[in-house]
């Protein structure tokens, strides 16, 4: 379970800073050109790069030369910078102008963006969101999203509901293909190689007697996919899927 969750720090002060309320403001920044725009740049820059374990509001104050304590005039701790990035990154994401569309290519434009999302910001699916920040950012990408959805037949519950679960499937691939990419990195193998090299263990333990519908299925996919799991094949895959359970609320009589 993720430790790093939205929602975390002071509500007001979180939510005066993500609508750049004027009383949240510094008036005197201890250095002139800084800005909250600033620290916030400089905080995703040092996540999409190394993780959020590298956030630390030390490591931001370096990154942009100030001092640590210059950085909490801007920005109170690092619960309301998490907040910050993650609906800065939300108002950057582009959005594709599917009116008139049917609904499954509405759909499946939403997937899309959210996935470019977490390729461009892998830190962002690791975020535990079931308290979001409700800045312009978040509002903007869920009154696109809820749009691409609407008038589907579904109540306004099961079209939230149908959203979640959506963005639900995406956030889970994007975590494990990000996984899949560090688990190449820290071996230096790819998994192609990684199970070449495995291979005379797997073939003591794993055998057709006494594991017969293991080995046959596991076989097959290890060929299809040069591993146990290809990326690209189970996003077109899941996506199929929901789109599916979609398909029986919405064109049901």
């Amino acid at each position: 379970m993720s430790s790093d969750r939205s929602g975390a720090g002071d509500p007001d002060r979180t939510l005066a800073l993500l609508w750049r309320d004027a009383s949240a403001m510094p008036r005197r920044g201890p250095r002139q050109g800084l800005s909250i725009d600033a620290v916030v740049g400089a905080a995703t820059r040092l996540a999409d790069a190394e993780g959020l374990e590298a956030v630390t509001m030390r490591r931001v104050a370096h990154a942009l030369g100030v001092a640590p304590m210059t950085l909490y005039t801007y920005v109170p701790g690092k619960a309301e910078l998490l907040d910050l990035m993650l609906d800065a990154a939300y108002a950057a994401m582009p959005r594709t102008d599917t009116t008139g569309r049917p609904w499954q290519d509405r759909v499946v434009a939403i997937a899309e963006e959210n996935r470019a999302l977490f390729e461009a910001h892998p830190w962002a699916a690791t975020i535990s969101t079931s308290r979001p920040p409700l800045g312009p950012g978040q509002m903007a990408k869920y009154e696109h999203e809820l749009r691409g959805l609407d008038g589907l037949g579904l109540s306004d519950v099961d079209v939230d509901a149908a959203l979640a679960h959506l963005l639900g499937f995406v956030r889970l691939h994007a975590r494990d293909a990000a996984q899949a990419r560090a688990a190449q990195r820290d071996s230096a193998m790819n998994d192609e190689q990684w199970w070449a090299l495995n291979a005379p263990l797997l073939a003591r333990v794993l055998t057709a007697d006494a594991y017969p519908t293991a080995a046959r299925v596991g076989a097959a996919a290890g060929s299809a996919h040069g591993s146990t799991w290809s990326p690209d094949h189970a996003w077109d895959f899941g996506l199929r899927i929901v789109l599916a359970g979609l398909a029986a609320l919405v064109e049901r009589p």
